[in-house]
C-alpha cells in the first residue's frame, strides 16, 4: 500500500493508507507473554468472530465451502492424531520398561532385547511350575561366574542390580537437567494450572516430549518408587500441543488449545491404565477447568483411539489393555464392608501423611542447599532404594508386577509364596473354586516380607515424589494400599477359616467354601490409598474397575473411595496436586474453594490509598511519546482508557502488547507519525489546529469497548465467582461511571491467600 496515491483529503483524515494496512492483522498480537494468564472471554469472542467469517465466506464458493468443512473436521483430526501418537508412545514405554527392569537382574541369551517373560515363552524346557526358570534366561552372576547359587552369586547379583539402578537414574536426571528441565515431576499440577488459563512456555514443547518419554523409561526401570501414569498425562498433553501447532484454529487461540489439551489428558490416562472411560472422567473431575460438552465427546474419541492403538501394539502380550486383570468373580458379603471401610480409613490417613510429609520435604528442597544438587539427590535416593529393595522379593521386582500379584487370587496353579496354603489331601473339588484353607509357612513369611515392604514403600515414596525426574504417583500409592489390603484380606480369611462358627461368619461361610478373596481386599486398599492422596472419587472407581475388570466390586470400591476422601478431607482440603500448585505458587483459582469472607471490591483493588494513581490513557490527548514512556516505565498487562484525567469516566481497556505492536507498526509503515503525534481512541479524529501539527494516530480498533467492570461495593464473593466462571484476567472497578481501580487475577489470589492467613507473596507469577 504505497501512500503516494492517496489524495490530500484522505491524508487529512489519516484513513486512506492507514486502513490499507489495518486490514492486515498485527503479527503476534494474539499471543501472551510467558507466565501470564489468558483471558477466556476474549479468546472465546475471537473464536466466534473467526467462525462467523468462515461461515459467511463458505456461501461464496465451493472452495470456501470445502475449507469450512475441513475447519469443522480439524478438531476430530487432531484427536485422532493425539490418540495414535499417545498410544504408540505408551506401548513403546511399556515394552522398554519391561525389558530394562529385567535387565537389572539378568539377560536373555537367545535375543538380548527380550524381557524375562518373552525369553521364556519360546523355551521348550519350561514346565508350568518353573515357568520363570528357563536356560535361555541367565542372571548376571550365572553368566559371569557360572554359579547360580551361593553367597558369591547373591552378592554379585546384588551389586549389579544396584549398579544398573544407579546408571538408569543418573542418565534420567542428567537428560532432564541438560535438555528439558520441565520434564521432571509428575506434570499434573502444572497441567491443571495450564488448563486453568496460565501460560508456561516450553512446558508442552517438543523437547519436553522427547526427553520425558526417554527419561520416564529410565526412571521407572531404575526401580525407584514411582509410576508412569502422571507423566503419561504430561506426555499426552505434549502430543496435543504438538498437533495444535499444525492447525491455526488451535495454534492462534489459547482457549481452543486448552480444549484440545483437556482431551489429550483423557487419552493419557486411557493408555496409562487401559481405562478409556476412566480417562475421560479423570480429565473432567481432576484436571480440566473449562470442560464443555463438545470437549467431552472429543475426549471420549481421543481416549478410544489411544486405547485402540495401545491394544494394537499389545505390550503385555496378553491381548488385554489392562495391567491388573483379575479372574475371580466370587461374591462379597455385607459383613465385609467393615474391613473395606477400615481400609478406606487407612487410605485417608496415608493420603494425609503422604501429602504433609511430601510437601514438607519439597519445601525443604526449595529453601535449603538440597535443591542445589538435584543429581546427587536422585542418586542417593536411588542407591538407598536399590540397596533396601533387593533383599525383599516383593520390592525387588517392578511395582506394577507387585500390584498384579497382590490383586490375584490363589488358584490351583499359582506358584507364588503368597499361595502356600496347607492343602487338604482328600479334597476333590472343581479346580477353580478352592475352599478356604489354613495358611502354610510360606504365607507367614510372605506376610512378614509384605509388612516390611509396606513400611519401606510408605517412607521412600515421600522422598521420591517431586525429585528432578519424571515421577508418577498412582502406582506407588496403589502399591501401599494393595499391600495393606492383602495383609488384611489374609487376616480376615484365616479368621473366617478358624472361627467359622462365629455369628458374623455363620451366614456366609460354610466349612469347605471359598468365602474370602484376599485379592479383593488388595484392590479395595489400592483404591482407598489412591483416593486419599488425589481426592478423586468417581474417576477413581471407574479406573479401578476398568483396570481389574472386577465389575462386581463397584460397591466395595465406592465405599472405600468415599471413606478415604472423608477421612483425608478432615485433615486438610487439598489433594496432592493442589498442594503442589500452592507450593509452587501457580495462579490457580480452584473451582472447589469456597470464599466466605465479607470483603468488598474496594478492599482488593489497586491502587491502594498509599499507592500512586492508576496508569491510564486518555481518549484524545495522549501523545505517542507519552504512551511509549508509560509502556517503558510500567509492566502492567494493559491500560484503561478514560475520557480525560479530570472526569476519569471509563471508555475501554487496551492490552499492553497490542498497544506496543500497533505503535511500532505505525512508526514503520505510516508517514507522519512522530513522537508528538496524538493518539486517539474516538470514532472521529480530534481537530487538527494547524497544518503544521503532526498527523494523529487512530487506535480505536485495538480498544476493547466492553471491559468487565464491577462497582466498588461488589462483594468479593461475587468477584471471585466472576473470575472463576468467566476466566477473566482483569476487572475494572468503577463508582457511578468513574474509574477507581483494577483487580487482576493475581490480586484475587493474593487476597484469598491473605484471608487464609498464608503469605500472599507466595503467588509468584502474573
Amino acid at each position: 500500500s504505497n501512500s503516494t496515491g492517496a489524495t490530500p483529503s484522505e491524508e487529512m483524515n489519516g484513513t486512506g493508507n492507514l486502513m490499507d494496512f489495518l486490514d492486515e492483522p498485527f503479527p503476534d498480537v494474539s499471543t501472551y507473554e510467558d507466565f501470564h494468564t489468558i483471558d477466556w472471554l476474549r479468546e472465546k469472542s475471537r473464536d466466534t468472530d473467526r467462525h462467523r467469517k468462515i461461515t459467511t465466506k463458505s456461501k461464496e464458493s465451493y472452495w470456501e465451502l470445502i475449507k469450512s468443512l475441513l475447519d469443522a473436521w480439524s478438531g476430530w483430526v487432531v484427536m485422532l492424531l493425539i490418540g495414535m501418537l499417545t498410544g504408540t508412545l505408551a506401548g513403546v514405554i511399556d515394552l522398554a520398561v519391561d525389558w530394562m527392569t529385567d535387565l537389572k537382574e539378568g539377560v536373555c541369551l537367545s535375543a538380548f532385547y527380550y524381557s524375562h517373560e518373552q525369553c521364556c515363552w519360546t523355551s521348550n524346557e519350561t514346565t508350568f511350575d518353573d515357568r520363570d526358570k528357563c536356560p535361555q534366561w541367565q542372571k548376571w552372576a550365572e553368566l559371569m561366574t557360572g554359579h547360580s547359587e551361593g553367597a558369591g552369586a547373591y552378592v554379585l547379583n546384588y551389586f549389579l542390580y544396584v549398579l544398573w539402578a544407579l546408571l538408569f537414574s543418573f542418565l534420567a536426571v542428567s537428560l532432564v537437567r541438560v535438555f528439558a528441565p520441565y520434564a521432571c515431576g509428575s506434570g499434573i499440577p502444572e497441567i491443571k494450572t495450564i488448563l486453568s488459563g496460565f501460560i508456561i512456555r516450553g512446558y508442552l514443547g517438543k523437547w519436553t516430549l522427547l526427553i520425558k518419554t526417554v527419561t520416564l523409561v529410565l526412571a521407572v526401570s531404575s526401580g525407584l518408587s514411582l509410576g508412569k501414569e502422571g507423566p503419561l498425562v504430561h506426555v499426552a498433553c505434549c502430543c496435543g500441543n504438538l498437533f495444535c501447532s499444525l492447525f491455526s484454529k488451535y495454534s492462534k487461540n489459547e482457549g481452543k488449545r486448552r480444549e484440545v489439551l483437556s482431551a489429550a489428558a483423557a487419552a493419557g490416562v486411557s493408555v496409562a491404565f487401559g481405562a478409556p472411560i476412566g480417562g475421560v472422567l479423570f480429565s473432567l473431575e481432576e484436571v480440566s477447568y473449562y470442560f464443555p460438552l463438545k470437549t467431552l465427546w472429543r475426549s471420549f474419541f481421543a481416549a478410544l483411539v489411544a486405547a485402540f492403538t495401545l491394544r494394537a501394539i499389545n505390550p503385555f502380550g496378553n491381548s488385554r489393555l489392562v495391567l491388573f486383570y483379575v479372574e475371580y468373580h466370587t461374591p462379597w458379603y455385607m459383613a465385609e464392608l467393615v474391613p473395606f471401610i477400615l481400609l478406606g480409613v487407612f487410605g485417608g490417613l496415608w493420603g494425609t501423611l503422604f501429602i504433609r510429609g511430601n510437601i514438607a520435604w519439597c519445601r525443604r528442597r526449595k529453601t535449603t542447599l538440597l535443591g542445589k544438587y538435584p543429581v546427587l539427590e536422585v542418586i542417593v535416593i536411588t542407591g538407598i532404594t536399590a540397596v533396601l529393595a533387593f533383599p525383599n522379593p516383593y520390592t525387588r521386582r517392578s511395582t506394577s508386577e507387585l500390584i498384579s500379584e497382590l490383586f490375584n487370587d490363589c488358584g490351583a496353579l499359582e506358584s507364588s509364596q503368597l499361595c502356600d496354603y496347607v492343602n487338604n489331601p482328600n479334597m476333590s473339588r472343581p479346580v477353580d473354586d478352592i475352599p478356604d484353607r489354613p495358611a502354610g509357612p510360606g504365607v507367614y513369611s510372605a506376610l512378614w516380607q509384605l509388612a516390611l515392604a509396606l513400611i519401606f514403600k510408605i517412607v521412600i515414596t515421600i522422598f521420591t515424589f517431586g525429585m528432578k525426574i519424571p515421577s508418577g504417583l498412582f502406582i506407588p500409592s496403589m502399591a501401599v494400599g494393595a499391600i495393606a489390603g492383602r495383609i488384611v484380606g489374609i487376616a480376615v480369611e484365616q479368621m473366617a477359616y478358624h472361627h467359622h462358627d462365629w455369628i458374623i461368619f455363620k451366614n456366609w461361610c460354610r466349612p469347605g467354601a471359598d468365602c474370602v478373596t484376599p485379592g479383593l481386599y488388595a484392590m479395595v486398599g489400592a483404591a482407598a490409598c489412591l483416593g486419599g492422596v488425589t481426592r478423586m472419587t468417581v474417576s477413581l472407581v471407574v479406573i479401578m474397575f476398568e483396570l481389574t475388570g472386577g465389575l462386581e466390586y463397584i460397591v466395595p470400591l465406592m465405599a472405600a473411595a468415599v471413606t478415604s476422601k472423608w477421612v483425608a478431607d478432615a485433615f486438610g482440603k487439598e489433594g496432592i496436586y493442589e498442594s503442589h500448585i500452592q507450593l509452587n505458587g501457580y495462579p490457580y483459582l480452584d473451582v472447589r474453594d469456597e470464599f466466605t469472607h465479607r470483603t468488598l471490591a474496594t478492599d482488593v483493588m489497586r491502587p491502594r490509598r498509599s499507592e500512586p494513581p492508576l496508569a491510564v490513557l486518555t481518549q484524545d490527548s495522549t501523545t505517542v511519546e507519552d504512551v511509549e514512556t508509560l509502556i517503558k516505565d510500567t509492566d502492567y498487562n494493559g491500560f484503561p482508557v478514560v475520557v480525560s484525567r479530570e472526569s476519569e469516566r471509563l471508555i475501554g481497556f487496551v492490552q499492553r502488547r497490542e498497544l506496543t505492536v500497533a505503535i511500532k507498526t505505525a512508526r514503520q509503515k505510516q508517514d507522519g507519525v512522530v513522537s508528538s503525534s496524538v493518539v486517539y481512541f474516538t470514532e472521529d479524529n480530534p481537530q487538527v489546529a494547524e497544518a503544521c501539527d503532526p498527523q494523529p494516530l487512530k487506535l480505536r480498533r485495538i480498544l476493547n469497548l466492553s471491559p468487565f467492570t464491577v462497582t466498588d461495593h461488589t462483594p468479593m464473593e461475587t468477584v471471585v465467582d466472576i473470575f472463576r466462571k468467566l476466566g477473566l484476567r482483569q476487572c475494572l472497578v468503577t463508582r457511578s461511571g468513574r474509574l477507581l481501580g483494577i483487580i487482576t487475577k493475581k490480586d484475587v489470589l493474593r487476597h484469598m491467600a491473605q484471608m487464609m492467613n498464608q503469605d500472599p507473596e507466595s503467588i509468584m507469577f502474573n
